[in-house]
């Protein structure tokens, strides 16, 4: 289990020396993964904890005026974290009054005395530090100073292009789910907890599963194909689902993701479950009323059952 950290300032995490990977980590696609593989091998090597250092928000998202579609959760990403054998993850809010900590200040207070780095690993294009004055260089610079050797992870490569949460973005923007999951390294998903809603799906034949994403923006909207996994289980079971802002009735001011699973009877409220996109079935859109939704409604779930190897008919039975 990772041990989780997120304040700037506080007693030393590592005594006994920390191997440290540096980055934002939405998504841990698999340039993230070889990264945090190659500092898991070699704390290893050094009996030094693996550690990852990371912000929220993400720094991107901070100095953006337009929201930034995340890939992951603060949730996902720490599981992830731990999935990688990270011992450590310091998890610094990133605020008015980390932007201001100078490049150099950044190195000795967080890699230097809050986790006496041996080795930190980043991307060749890494910057930090305030105006983003810090870079591989001063990293060097730095280390030769104060004891810790800086070592540069060379991009992941996936049909000759650098797999990035940027990329991976506008595939799953564009519904290329297939084309996503190699750069993940697995499909692409939302997880979250059951939460009541109005049950209008219930009256109309559709009952749902509803997901609030609590401000997260979302790279994919619209209605899809999808499988669902709960609580521990793999994502296996088959369902049609809505991600947006239900603007034919009902609207709501951030986007809901509502799940219908299909051939399921039992009480899902409160229960974690994961929602695996297979494919996009077209965009969200306003209805006239209650009939014409319906009926389109009917039409995705045959649509979502075809495409998940199902029969469709079943969908009017």
């Amino acid at each position: 289990m990772t041990r989780l950290s997120r304040d700037l300032a506080g007693p030393c995490l590592a005594p006994e020396g920390s191997v440290v990977a540096i980055g934002a980590f939405d998504g841990l696609h698999r340039g993230h993964q070889a990264l945090l593989a190659e500092v898991r091998l070699r704390a290893e090597a050094l009996d030094a904890t693996p550690a990852v250092v990371s912000f929220e928000p993400l720094p991107r998202q901070y100095f953006s005026r337009e929201p930034l579609p995340r890939l992951s959760s603060v949730r996902e990403k720490l599981q992830g974290f731990t999935a990688s054998g990270m011992a450590q993850a310091l998890l610094l809010r990133f605020n008015a009054a980390l932007t201001a900590v100078s490049a150099e200040d950044f190195v000795r207070r967080v890699l230097v005395d809050r986790l006496a780095a041996r080795e930190v690993w980043v991307g060749e294009d890494f910057r930090f530090g305030h105006k983003r004055a810090g870079d591989v260089a001063l990293l060097e610079r730095m280390g030769v100073e104060l004891g810790f050797i800086t070592r540069v992870m060379p991009p992941v490569l996936l049909d000759g292009a650098r797999v990035s949460a940027t990329r991976v973005r506008a595939l799953l923007a564009a519904g290329e789910f297939a084309g996503a999951a190699p750069l993940l390294g697995r499909p692409f998903v939302i997880e979250g907890r059951v939460e009541r809603g109005n049950q209008l799906g219930r009256t109309l034949g559709f009952p749902t599963a509803n997901i609030h994403l609590r401000g997260r923006v979302s790279p994919v909207q619209g209605i899809f194909a999808v499988r669902v996994g709960l609580g521990e289980s793999s994502c296996s079971w088959p369902g049609v689902a809505s991600l947006g802002l239900r603007p034919t009735v009902n609207r709501v001011a951030q986007p809901l993701l509502e799940v219908h699973l299909f051939d399921f009877e039992g009480d899902l409220y409160g229960r974690r479950m994961a929602v695996e996109f297979a494919a996009r079935l077209r965009d969200e859109q306003k209805f006239d009323g209650l009939e014409a939704l319906t009926a389109q409604m009917h039409d995705d779930a045959c649509r979502a059952r075809e495409l998940l190897g199902m029969n469709p008919r079943l969908a009017e039975a």
